[in-house]
């Protein structure tokens, strides 16, 4: 909770605060709820404490979105300890799900600081931050997102002090005297390395780039695909970036003078981003720079805030797509996979933005070319992450496909003409049965 700031110099209240990272976590109490700091804005340090100290403790519930870390408090025989919450499993929290000894919440990104002021209250919060500025200020750094909403709403505020973490600006700051307890550890942030670019991907980011023009605002998430949209992005001029996550691929063009956003309608010079995720490249651009600005996710991802960047171009992945537009993201059949994060959010806030478009990437194939991904019906089970009412382009690597404002038999044509040759005839004999006409190829 905000605390009234106290008339003591923030110095000395935060050596009074200071603790170890073992004294920090003792106070914990059985059957809390703690929130960690989202992604590569984890403090190990504390998730580490925590599981050290796992005999002080029973049912604790960890809530965050993706783990980027090893996620111990996952693992077999520790659930009597702790149990967790997951938003958008990870690599490291996808098998405890699968196993019931994690439970995973949908929910937007945008809505998760709603869910800790009412629904989810948040016990204690794990931070991982800047050190303080002259005035007692500590930025969140790489992980404003929905870290600043749960540390304003937390009971108990247990912070790392970290000098690796950037001091990033915008809506980013929290004062020592609203921490409870503070653990000095200089320790490397979490990194996640540029993906490797296939032939396919490389393919689908040139399709993707074709759909963006001068003057443009980006949403971009993080992996091959994205990655691949911006190799192809260099010829671009005054490109912007309201987005929920920037990677490496943002600073290239930042120094290229892609991206200016000089031509935005909402933050005109800025780079609006809610958490970051790369490597140590990325962090130390984003320090003390007035060009990016982090906010809280509730801000960020709002689609109401998103539509006022006109020209709003939102690229996302997914895994299937039927002939009807429906779109999986996050579950293969009944298997979680991952979570709807900021998908919907930017899908429809490029839908409503002035001139905006959404972009739904995915290579044609799985399982080496074994399996369309372009489908007749969803998979049994499979949870829709984009309704057909929102859908608007779908790219692979054999084009782009927009739905928006055709008919089903439409649509359909024109998801069989960028599903990989080697499944179009099973998609054109479904076709037939479902439109009650002959296929043809012709445009």
């Amino acid at each position: 909770m905000m605390r009234d700031k106290k008339d003591k110099p923030w110095k000395a209240e935060y050596r009074e605060k200071l603790v170890s990272a073992d004294e920090a976590v003792s106070h914990i109490r059985s059957g809390q709820r703690i929130v960690f700091s989202h992604a590569a804005g984890e403090s190990l340090v504390l998730s580490d404490a925590l599981v050290r100290n796992r005999a002080l403790f029973e049912n604790v519930e960890i809530v965050h979105m993706v783990a980027m870390g090893e996620a111990k408090y996952c693992e077999p025989g520790i659930e009597i300890h702790f149990r967790h919450n997951s938003f958008f499993l990870g690599a490291s929290t996808r098998k405890a799900a699968k196993e019931g000894r994690a439970d995973v919440t949908p929910v937007y990104f945008s809505e998760v600081p709603e869910l800790f002021r009412t629904t989810l209250p948040v016990d204690a919060v794990f931070l991982n931050l800047s050190p303080p500025d002259e005035h007692g200020y500590c930025s969140f750094g790489i992980s404003v997102d929905y870290s600043k909403p749960a540390a304003m709403e937390a009971e108990l505020v247990i912070a790392q002090i970290n000098p690796s973490m950037p001091r990033t600006l915008g809506d980013s700051f929290i004062h020592i005297s609203d921490i409870d307890y503070i653990v000095e550890a200089d320790t490397p942030l979490i990194e996640l390395p540029p993906a490797g670019i296939s032939e396919v991907e490389r393919a689908i980011g040139k399709n993707c780039a074709s759909l963006i023009e001068d003057g443009d605002t980006l949403q971009l998430g993080i992996g091959a695909i994205p990655d691949a949209v911006l190799g192809f992005l260099k010829e671009k001029k005054d490109l912007g970036i309201h987005s929920e996550m920037i990677s490496d691929g943002i600073v290239e063009l930042y120094e290229g003078g892609v991206i200016t956003n000089r031509r935005k309608s909402l933050h005109a010079g800025k780079s609006i981003v809610t958490f970051l995720m790369g490597t140590r490249r990325l962090y130390d651009f984003a320090d003390n720079n007035p060009a990016v600005e982090l906010h809280p996710v509730d801000y960020v991802n709002d689609p109401y805030v998103i539509a006022q960047n006109e020209r709003l171009v939102s690229v996302n992945s997914c895994v299937q797509v039927d002939l009807m537009g429906q779109v999986v993201s996050a579950s293969v059949g009944r298997r979680q996979i991952s979570g709807v994060g900021g998908q919907v959010d930017f899908v429809r806030g490029a839908n409503m933005s002035r001139g905006g478009k959404s972009i739904m990437a995915m290579p044609s194939t799985a399982a080496e070319g074994r399996i369309s991904k372009i489908v007749p019906v969803i998979g049994e089970g499979a949870a829709v992450t984009t309704n057909r009412y929102d859908a608007d382009y779908i790219v692979t690597e054999y084009g782009a496909a927009r739905l928006k404002g055709e008919s089903l038999r439409n649509r359909a044509k024109k998801l069989i003409r960028i599903a990989h040759p080697d499944f179009r005839r099973m998609l054109a004999e479904e076709y037939e049965k479902r439109f009650r006409e002959a296929w043809s190829d012709d445009e």
